[in-house]
Order: structure tokens, then sequence, then C-alpha cells
């Protein structure tokens, strides 16, 4: 009998593949890292066809780790990082360009326009959402003007829009769907009818015929054709910081979670009634289980947090893997009077300052890269306080629990510091409580 499920894991850094068996724990994974590719200053691209390969291959590799064979899978599931923009050619299926990351600022004076003439939440009421270079409206216009025939391929349907979730669906099954809570990170989807609104897209510029179709966030989508996978359903489609909301059980209002990956996201339950934020946070839906009302929840995005490690890493050459950030974090008693303001692509929740650059403050002579290394973990809790602040004061809701995921939370340095500074509010790591 079939007793296992797929879920494939396409995020920022990387794409995983991993098996989970009927009582729901893992048996087998791998992951493969893709390129980061940097135009310009501001400017994060993907490589769609890079990752696409990866997905393949972390199948491959899951399947064989595990001496499984497709028909064992009973469905698999697609989680993504969001707004990350794609727009391929329908009939050669090749992207016309790479991908628009969510980080990429390119958009910068779009936005800029659109706020000088009529305020950055002008279309808040309709989408949940802020005008800001973050999510996918304005980099899809971008792609549009930028590429030479690509408006007119996107008019006549020939040119396919879709998050990382509708690339890897419409390559494995060939149909161009996406689900409401991809949707709902697009700027593009009017967040009480989670239908595409047609008086964004045409402030946007935007034509239909490009669009996926919108669907829930578990129901049978297709069987996939293509790759390793062939024969077998696709079931199930969410943005990874709603799935991370899932994963965490976060069913009933008030039911919070905080990711700490690439960058970090707050998120809160709010019910099946979306609850306009006053407090710099995003309204976004949370899930949509089939034909069940959808549920709402009001997010904190931080863009930079594990990334500002990353950069450590890759650009400073401060340590070779990033898990040696909290050696050297601890090898000193405090930051030294270090602080560090990573605003690489403007800051997010809840400032929203697209204009924001980074910057190391408080060096003197005394200061060295350990100091460093602990102003950069200080920074990602100094951010998640802002934004658990925001949140109670949006919500009227104290958090008494936050639920953590996302691979910093291996940092014992970093979660007790975050929960110092959220003054002994108790931090629930998988089954550890911190305090």
């Amino acid at each position: 009998m079939t007793k296992y499920i797929g879920a494939i894991d396409q995020g920022t850094s990387s794409t995983r593949f991993i098996i989970f068996d009927k009582s729901g724990l893992p048996v087998a994974s791998a992951q493969k890292e893709h390129r980061q590719i940097f135009p310009q200053p501001g400017w994060v691209e993907h490589d769609p066809l890079e990752i696409l390969n990866n997905v393949h291959e972390a199948i491959t590799e899951a399947l064989a780790r595990a001496n499984l064979h497709p028909p064992d899978l009973a469905a698999v599931g697609i989680t993504n990082q969001r707004e990350t923009t794609v727009l391929w050619d329908r009939q050669t299926g090749r992207p016309l360009h790479n991908a628009l990351v969510w980080q990429d600022t390119r958009v910068d004076n779009k936005v800029a326009d659109f706020i000088r003439h009529g305020g950055q939440d002008q279309f808040r009421g309709r989408t949940g959402l802020p005008l800001t270079s973050y999510f996918s409206g304005l980099k899809l216009n971008w792609l549009l003007e930028t590429i030479p025939e690509a408006r007119h391929q996107a008019d006549t349907g020939n040119a396919l829009f879709g998050t990382m979730d509708t690339w890897l669906t419409w390559n494995l099954t060939g149909q161009h769907v996406t689900d409401v809570t991809n949707a709902s990170r697009t700027q593009l989807m009017n967040i009480e009818t989670c239908c595409w609104e047609q008086s964004i897209l045409t402030a946007f510029d935007i034509p239909p015929a490009c669009l996926p179709t919108i669907r829930s966030s578990s129901e049978i989508y297709g069987i996939i054709n293509q790759g390793p996978l062939q024969g077998v359903t696709l079931a199930g489609l969410l943005g990874d910081q709603q799935a991370a909301l899932v994963g965490q059980t976060c069913f009933k209002p008030g039911e919070a979670k905080n990711t700490y990956g690439t960058g970090s996201f707050l998120l809160m339950n709010t019910g099946t009634k979306p609850v306009q934020s006053t407090a710099g946070l995003l309204t976004t839906v949370g899930y949509q289980f089939g034909n069940a009302p959808p549920h709402y929840a009001l997010e904190g995005a931080i863009a930079i947090t594990g990334a500002l490690v990353q950069w450590l890493r890759d650009n400073l050459k401060m340590f070779e893997t990033s898990a040696q950030i909290e050696i050297l974090a601890a090898s000193v008693p405090d930051n030294g009077d270090v602080y560090i303001v990573p605003a690489f692509s403007g800051l997010y929740a809840p400032h929203w300052r697209e204009n924001a650059r980074g910057i190391i403050a408080g060096l003197t002579r005394f200061a060295n890269r350990a100091h460093i290394a602990r102003a950069a973990l200080e920074a990602t809790a100094y951010q998640v306080r802002d934004v658990v602040d925001a949140m109670t004061l949006d919500s009227g809701i104290t958090l008494t629990t936050l639920k953590t995921d996302g691979g910093m939370v291996t940092n014992e340095l970093l979660m007790q510091f975050q929960a110092d500074i959220l003054e002994h509010f108790p931090i629930k790591l998988t089954d550890t409580l911190l305090w």
C-alpha cells in the first residue's frame, strides 16, 4: 500500500525534496543550492532552468536514498519562495529572462512614481499590501516593458507569468495555476474575493491572458507527466511562509509562527476575515483547503536575516560555513557596541523604507570580526522584536508562545538572545522551550 508523501521545497537559496512516511516523519531528503545572480547593486536574479533541473536532481537523489519509486508516493506538494517572478514562452517553455527574486529592488523608481500619485497604501484596501518593490506585480511590469516582444506575447497568452509554484507546476503537469497564498503576494489579487483585481491589472498594465488560474492550497492540480515523478498526483501548493504556518499547526486565530531563513517572516492566523494592518504589517491569505473558506494572516516580513550571515561568509569571507558564526559570535561577551542594520533591499516590516541601505555602526578600533558576527545575529533578533510589537498593536493579542522554524533556529546564541529581548517571552523550537 502506498504510504509516503513527497514535498518539493523550492527556497531562495536552495531546493529540497523530502519524503515523509504516513506518520509524518521524514525518511529521506536531498538538497541542491542554486546561484544567486547580482547583475547590479540591488538586483537579484535566479535561473529558472537551473532551479527546475535542481528539483529533478533532488527528487531522484531522495528517492534513491529511500529506495523508493514514484508509485510509492501517494501525492506530492510544492512550497516555494514567494513573489519571485518568472515569465516564459508557452511554446518553447524557456524563460524570457532570469527570475526576478523577491529581494530585487530594480522597480524602486516605479514604486516611487505610484507613491507620489496616490500614496504607499493606495492598493492596501484591495490587496492587503503597501506599495513596495517586494511584490510580483511591478516586477512583471518591468519584464513586460524590458523584454522585446514580451508584451505582445503576454497579450496573446503566449508568454506566461508565475511565481515559482506556477513555474514548477507548469513544467511538471502542464497546468498554468497558482494557489491563493502565492497569488496574494503578487499585489494583483483582491484579498476579499481571491480573484485577480482588474483595477490593479490596469494600473500596472498587466494583461490578464498571461496570468495563472487561482486555486486553493489543497486540491488535485494534475498528474505529473515530466521528470522523475511521472504518474504521481500533485495535490498541494503553498507559499513557503504559509506552509510553515500550516506545518506549525497554527489553525486558530491568534496562533503564530516565525521562520528564520534567508529573511524572517512572522505570521499570525486571524481567521476567515482579513484584518487590515495599521502598524506596518501585511494582510495575506494564510491557506485555503479545498472548498473551505480561506483563512487569513497578518505577516511581518523581514528581508534580510540569514542572508546577512551568507553575506559575511561569501562577501567578507569571515568564516567558511554559516554554522561557524555562532562559535565566532560566542567568543566575545557582547557586541562591543557594534550594530548592523541589514537593509540590503530596503527595510521591510514594519518600516517599509525602500531607500534604506545597510549600515554597520559603532565601529572603533576595539571592534573585531567576532563583534561584527555577534551584531549580525543580534540584528535578526532586533528586527523580529519590531515585528512582534507591531503584531501586538494590530491584533490586540499578546502572544504567549512563538513557534519557530527555519535554518537559523539551530543557532542557540541567537535563539537565547531572541528570548531575552522579548522579555522572557517563550520561544518554542519544535519540542524545546527557551526562556
